[in-house]
């Protein structure tokens, strides 16, 4: 859609997420907090390019740090349920990829998670909040202040195109020490110490 980060040119900018960039950083963090961590699950909307992308980038990551994945690949939300009937006994974590029927489905996808004892990873807060293990991707809120921004400086008559597309300057991990807890977990305080958050 652009030419460049730095100069989009045309009629196009905006804001990225950095989610597939932060995939393998992700999974190292779910390392060192799963211990002897072999099988993953990744929960993606086969129907919504970005999850894809996403999917792969974590495949590649997962492969490379010698892990084996399993994919379910869901369309529907009546799928979810199925998903993890799929995957029962084949994984001890779950990477979520972002897209709007996985981020809906978030509180039921995290406790079905929590009942198959599966870590939870995701690239936002809300995940977290709904039981998920944790998070880490950029701070929404200032990627919100970014675009009013950026809409205030279209409407003054800057250009799109000469305004680069931003990165997020500020990535957030958010650890929920309950669900730690409740999957027999025990994060290393000097983990906790690192997290922007820890919900109790």
């Amino acid at each position: 859609m652009v030419k460049s980060l730095a100069r989009p040119g045309g009629n196009v900018t905006g804001l990225s997420l950095q989610s597939t960039d932060l995939s393998g950083k992700r999974l190292e963090l779910l390392r060192e907090v799963v211990p002897g961590l072999r099988r993953l699950a990744i929960i993606a909307n086969a129907s919504y390019p970005a999850a894809v992308l996403e999917m792969g980038e974590v495949q590649a990551a997962a492969r490379s740090l010698g892990l084996d994945v399993a994919i379910p690949e869901i369309r529907r939300a009546e799928e979810i349920g199925p998903a993890f009937e799929a995957f029962r006994g084949r994984a001890e974590a779950l990477y979520v990829t972002p897209d709007p029927l996985v981020f809906t489905n978030r509180i039921r996808i995290s406790t079905l998670a929590l009942g198959a004892r599966l870590a939870v990873i995701s690239f936002v807060r809300e995940y977290v909040e709904a039981g998920g293990l944790m998070s880490y991707g950029p701070n929404y809120s200032d990627l919100f202040r970014s675009a009013a921004d950026y809409v205030d400086k279209i409407l003054r008559g800057t250009k799109p195109g000469d305004l680069p597309v931003q990165q997020p300057t500020k990535l957030e991990l958010v650890i929920n020490l309950t669900t730690a807890k409740a999957l027999d977990l025990v994060i290393p305080e000097s983990f906790i110490l690192r997290a922007d958050e820890v919900i109790e």
